[in-house]
């Protein structure tokens, strides 16, 4: 007997087909092992694709897991953003609050109605600051993003930040560098090793959009990702390191913004960051965006 998935494209962070970034979704994924899920993942060359499970668990709605096509991460934004609006289309949901099982914990996703359609807003987990990249491996990282140090934004450290899967942080000044940059991925992934950080999110703040804040670009090479359209598990972290050194002004209660990514690449999106604060300090942040199914299909696995 042939076992049937439902397998779903989606584009996130965005309305547009074929912009913003695709994830692959299985809707009904119990009965899946490992291996079958690294194979998918590997043949539909997203990024990441999500695997959604039922719950035995009166904690959690759903538990969802995350490949791309070379690993398991704990958790990734847009494949997020995409497994849930699935999700609410496959299951006519209204605005609702669910919880989500994955590698960063149990969190709540909102599933927010309108014109017919949904917007998915991802809690993160939880915000860690470590090691500030200084050093030998600051030298090993501007050889291998082939940047100078005068490139880079003044008094904005370098340093790896997490909610839940850690990106390094890089503030450049111009966004002419940041769409003509052409890293080293052998080199990256080396450093990755070194640095235990698979992610490189490099960004600035040299807007020509009064909506915008922030224009950046991420890459993953030693995960399989050698760039990745658009990040909520970067701009997260971002918004929370933003706050965290006070780059940006705020009432200490709530900072928004929003980003825009992949336009070197020709898949922009934008995604919506929110950071919650107290006492000047990120507590919680949250990324929101759309989402649009590129292609519905049914995979078909022997036993």
């Amino acid at each position: 007997m042939a076992r049937k998935y439902n397998l779903y494209q989606v584009d996130s962070f965005t309305k547009e087909k074929f912009t913003g970034n695709p994830a692959g979704v299985i809707s009904n994924a119990d009965g899946l092992t490992d291996y079958e899920m690294q194979k998918i993942a590997r043949e539909l060359n997203n990024s990441e694709t999500a695997f959604i499970f039922s719950s035995n668990s009166s904690e959690y709605d759903v538990q969802v897991r995350f490949f791309t096509p070379i690993s398991e991460v704990p958790i990734c934004g847009h494949a997020t953003i995409a497994a849930h609006y699935v999700r609410a289309i496959e299951n006519e949901l209204e605005t609702s609050r669910i919880y989500h099982k994955t590698g960063a914990g149990i969190l709540p996703v909102d599933i927010i109605k309108e014109n017919n359609d949904y917007k998915i807003i991802m809690t993160q987990g939880k915000i860690e600051f470590g090691e500030i990249i200084d050093g030998i491996n600051k030298e090993e990282l501007l050889k291998a993003l082939k940047i100078k140090e005068s490139d880079l934004l003044d008094d904005y450290k370098i340093q790896i930040v997490s909610t839940g899967h850690s990106k390094v942080m890089i503030g450049i000044k111009s966004i002419e560098t940041l769409n003509t940059l052409q890293p080293d991925y052998s080199a990256l992934s080396k450093l990755s090793e070194i640095i235990k950080c698979n992610g490189y999110y490099i960004f600035t703040t040299d807007s020509k959009e009064s909506d915008i804040l922030i224009h950046g670009r991420m890459f993953a090479p030693s995960i399989g990702i050698n760039e990745d359209p658009v990040t909520g598990n970067a701009n997260g972290p971002l918004g929370a390191y933003l706050v965290h050194y006070n780059l940006v002004k705020h009432n200490n209660s709530l900072f928004r913004f929003k980003a825009k990514q992949g336009e070197a690449i020709n898949r922009p999106g934008i995604i919506e960051v929110e950071v919650k604060i107290e006492d000047n300090e990120p507590i919680e942040t949250k990324v929101s965006g759309n989402a649009v199914i590129i292609f519905k299909s049914e995979l078909l696995l022997n036993d």
